[in-house]
């Protein structure tokens, strides 16, 4: 790879070697805007160095075809938690020093600005996102959902839903909406028993199901009719109703939250540019900076004070953030343990589910 140049930056302090481009493979969509601007087009300014973005359904499953076929072309990828725990274990990402991670403003090291399991050996966390469901307003001229089991009550509120084509957190949605306190999830799904309950409650909806693979549908499906409620990303639903006007109502109830990380896979064709992006981007104003764009709440604790509107300049975030404390009345922390054990096993089980009648 060809060195370009050695530029420095106030914004860091921090000298940066300026390469040809870098590829960060991420989800596309309200997501990718709040990357591009937020990290993207400061760090190019900083080092000259372009970035090249990537849409996919699921970064973690390219990135292990590429490593395993000894062909990468990705050099940062954007990663759910068990995904980054998982690839790392099977030795497909690079490690990450977490002492070369910038410190926050008032000194404060990065192990321990960041929150808690947000850096781990190969990962770090941009992110605190929220699967949550919401529903179109102007089919409920009555009564409105307000709980996860409203989800699940066709009976109540009829029409179609939208979930993701998937076990994770359609399971824990579905015994939450059963009945089971949040607390308790985990030690029922680890069980037989726990199991075949979550997927007895998925039973009660499935003929009225529209699957999501990726995170822009949920919202578009609402937008064209096809669904009156859908499970999906809360920064998604929060794009389409304050960007873009949509009469939509976001319902915490049941959410289950989780970080979003940074990874380098094994053999990254731009190793050395991939760790100075990871670093530029998940620094102090970066992250809050983000939070200008999307509702997701910023992983290192110095972020937090940073968040203040929207780009409208008029719209608070907070209230939005899967972090907001009236927003943590019955959510649930996804277990990365739980999903690296179970991920395949599970996942074979909801596919078999799906293509039985």
């Amino acid at each position: 790879m060809k060195k370009l140049l050695i530029l420095s930056t106030a914004l860091t302090g921090v000298g940066f070697a300026a390469h040809a481009d870098i590829t960060v493979m991420s989800w596309g969509g309200s997501y990718e805007t709040s990357q591009v601007e937020a990290y993207n087009k400061p760090f190019t300014a900083a080092t000259g160095t372009p970035v090249i973005m990537v849409a996919v359904d699921n970064p973690a499953t390219p990135i292990k075809a590429q490593v395993e076929a000894g062909n990468v072309t990705t050099d940062v990828a954007d990663v759910e938690y068990a995904d980054a725990i998982r690839l790392c274990d099977e030795g497909l990402l690079e490690p990450i020093d977490a002492s070369t991670l910038p410190a926050a403003p008032d000194g404060t090291s990065a192990a321990d600005d960041f929150l808690p399991g947000a850096v781990t050996e190969c990962a770090v966390a941009t992110i605190v996102f929220s699967t949550n469901f919401a529903y179109d307003s102007t089919k409920f001229p009555g009564d409105k959902p307000t709980t996860i089991a409203d989800l699940f009550d066709t009976t109540k509120f009829p029409g179609k839903r939208g979930l993701r084509k998937g076990a994770k957190a359609n399971l824990e949605m579905a015994l939450m909406a059963d009945g089971v306190p949040a607390a308790d999830v985990y030690a029922t799904l680890s069980t037989p028993e726990g199991v075949d309950r979550a997927f007895a409650k998925l039973d009660t909806i499935k003929k009225d199901v529209v699957w999501w693979e990726a995170g822009a549908q949920p919202p578009q499906l609402l937008a064209d009719g096809e669904v009156v409620m859908a499970t999906g990303y809360n920064g998604r639903f929060f794009a389409a109703t304050v960007a873009e006007g949509k009469p939509f109502v976001a319902v915490w109830d049941g959410q289950v939250y989780e970080y979003d990380l940074f990874v380098i896979p094994k053999g990254a064709p731009n190793k050395d540019a991939a760790m100075e992006y990871v670093r530029f981007a998940t620094d102090t104003q970066r992250l809050a900076d983000q939070a200008k764009y999307i509702s997701y709440g910023p992983a290192r604790k110095s972020s937090g004070a940073l968040v203040g509107m929207y780009q409208d300049g008029k719209t608070e975030m907070a209230p939005h953030m899967p972090t907001s404390a009236v927003n943590l009345t019955n959510a649930l922390a996804s277990s990365y343990e739980f999903w690296v054990d179970r991920d395949s096993e599970l996942n074979e089980r909801f596919n078999a589910w799906l293509a039985a009648n």
